[in-house]
């Protein structure tokens, strides 16, 4: 019996091509809201099933805003991964988190205006709680994989993400600092809400690939200047995962998988059959019969 992958990465689409990766399958999965960006890549790794995820597609071919964020969760989720890492690209609104540092944040600020941020409506209502919207527990173990490599890494920072696709204005990126943003990026939002209503553990490994615009002894960013730090980090993204397959732990002390518990206030007898099975593979073990 092949075990299911607890462990999930949304990022890039070359992760899924790292060497040592074994028992690769690649999976067209479907869900009640869409397929995911892409298919979803599995494989053995330092002895842990992990699943891959491209989030922008493969070869890149969606905006931040077009990403299927709800079915992307929702497929991971289906699958049996519990832990969610995001491997994102961020411009820095700090002097001292420099282009080619990595930051594990612990907040985020959605400023985001398109996007479906919940799995819940159509009859059914979760008020889920956020305040701590990325895992404590487990955004500590991933940055202990990426101090496993020689990255200089930072922990601790609110993260803001934007609508996009386009960069910031100068006036914008000196209002976010002035609100005491640290990072800036277009896709952590809803992603990390969809995963807490999922019950899954969620965590950044934000790549720093600029300085956004509001620095002005550096160059503006450009998506040149972003692929071109990714690139560098490549490796140190490699290194960090396969660290975190090699020190997995099943043990969650964590709070995130009963986020549903105390969220759910429709009245169970008013909740749409049709409904109940488009949410079954998030709600708890007992889900909630009309």
């Amino acid at each position: 019996m092949t075990l299911p992958p607890t462990l999930g990465i949304i990022g890039g689409s070359g992760l899924y091509e790292m060497p040592g990766l074994e028992q690769v399958q690649q999976m067209d999965l479907d869900t009640p809201f869409g397929k995911p960006s892409a298919p979803i890549v599995t494989g053995i790794l330092e002895g842990l099933r992990v699943a891959f995820l491209a989030r922008h597609g493969t070869g890149h071919t969606l905006i931040p805003t077009e990403v299927p964020y709800r079915a992307n969760i929702y497929a991971l989720k289906s699958l049996g991964v519990q832990r969610v890492c995001s491997i994102s690209a961020c411009g820095s609104l700090r002097e001292d988190f420099a282009p080619g540092d990595i930051v594990i944040p612990n907040q985020i600020f959605d400023h985001t205006t398109l996007r479906p941020r919940s799995f819940f409506g159509d009859g059914f209502v979760a008020h889920v709680s956020v305040a701590d919207p990325l895992c404590a527990d487990f955004s500590s173990r991933l940055e202990a994989s990426v101090r496993s490599t020689s990255a200089k890494i930072h922990r601790g920072a609110t993260f803001i993400t934007i609508e996009g696709p386009r960069f910031s204005t100068r006036a914008e990126s000196n209002v976010y600092r002035s609100w005491g943003m640290s990072i800036i990026g277009m896709t952590t939002s809803p992603e990390a809400f969809l995963a807490r209503e999922a019950g899954l553990c969620y965590a950044v490994m934000a790549h720093v690939t600029d300085y956004d615009v509001w620095h002005l002894s550096e160059q503006p960013v450009t998506v040149e200047l972003v692929i071109q730090t990714l690139r560098k980090n490549t490796s140190i993204a490699e290194q960090a995962v396969r660290d975190l397959a090699r020190t997995w732990s099943a043990d969650r002390s964590c709070d995130c998988a009963r986020a549903l518990e105390h969220a759910l206030i429709t009245d169970p007898a008013k909740v749409p059959v049709a409904t109940l099975e488009k949410l079954g593979a998030l709600l708890p073990k007992r889900p909630i019969q009309p």
